[in-house]
């Protein structure tokens, strides 16, 4: 029987589960669309929003991250993931400056952790990169009027006036699957303006389903608060799972993303040959 050794970390809720690929390496992973879709399963599994592999980078950067969605579908990028994944590679070793590049399917992502006195990362600041707004010409389920943002991936933002569960819940997978408008599908974001630096969203992940943060749905909502004159080009993004406060820096171009990584425990999962693979510690 062979064990992957796996950490569990969230960031404003958004939780992944993180294998270090520097110390196991991917080749033992075996099918790692398969293993996602299992280790997620939150009856059966370890429980999350997917898997992220903590990895060499192949492109020069310091360290690298690839993500799979608990459906097993891999996805571009995460910003509350890339947060994670910096504490973990600071505070293990894996990069030796508080300022590192982050290599994803999104491109690469400039990343400053915040220390404490003891040198634990408390928080991160993402450079996620400049926003890409998209047309929005096609029509969607519920005929929302809506804004389309690529962060690497692409998101769906609509302005509410309540954020509803039926609304999530019922209109998030018609509009994520909405091949019409997303050839590769979306995520939804639904938002509430609260005043011009204040927005309370819930997110309807590709893949995933609803989860208790996006960092990259964050970041689009706050491009499509701007561009739609309903908010200033910084704010707090209130989130099921905690705070988020994304900048539009308007000389750069650049979107900033700060908010916070946090451990909830480690284990091992082991797999055997003709069994249910599942957590053992």
């Amino acid at each position: 029987m062979k064990k992957i050794p796996f950490v569990k970390m969230q960031g404003a809720g958004n939780d992944y589960i993180y294998i270090d690929c520097f110390a196991t390496p991917i080749d033992y992973l075996g099918d790692i669309h398969e293993l996602a879709r299992r280790m997620s399963d939150h009856h059966f599994g370890v429980g999350g929003d997917g898997i992220v592999l903590i990895m060499p980078s192949d492109n020069g950067c310091d360290v690298r991250m690839r993500m799979f969605n608990s459906d097993g579908s891999e996805a571009e990028m995460c910003g509350n993931a890339s947060r994670c994944v910096a504490k973990y590679a600071y505070e293990h070793a894996i990069v030796k400056s508080t300022d590192f590049t982050l290599q994803t399917k999104a491109g690469i992502k400039l990343i400053h952790v915040n220390t404490d006195s003891n040198n634990i990362v408390k928080s991160a600041t993402v450079d996620m990169g400049e926003p890409a707004v998209l047309p929005s010409g096609a029509t969607i389920p519920g005929g929302f009027k809506y804004t389309s943002v690529s962060m690497g991936n692409p998101h769906c933002v609509i302005f509410v006036d309540d954020i509803t569960d039926a609304l999530v819940h019922t209109e998030g997978p018609k509009i994520e699957n909405c091949i019409e408008a997303f050839p590769h599908k979306t995520n939804v974001e639904f938002a509430h303006v609260i005043n011009q630096n204040e927005i309370r969203m819930r997110v309807w992940e590709r893949g995933a389903g609803e989860t208790l943060a996006c960092g990259t749905g964050a970041c689009a909502t706050l491009v499509a608060a701007v561009v739609n004159g309903l908010c200033d080009n910084k704010a707090t993004l209130h989130l099921l799972g905690g705070d988020l406060v994304i900048e539009w820096n308007k000389k750069t171009g650049r979107i900033l993303m700060t908010g916070p990584a946090e451990y909830t425990f480690e284990g091992s999962w082991s797999v055997s040959r003709g069994s249910n693979p599942g957590p053992t510690d």
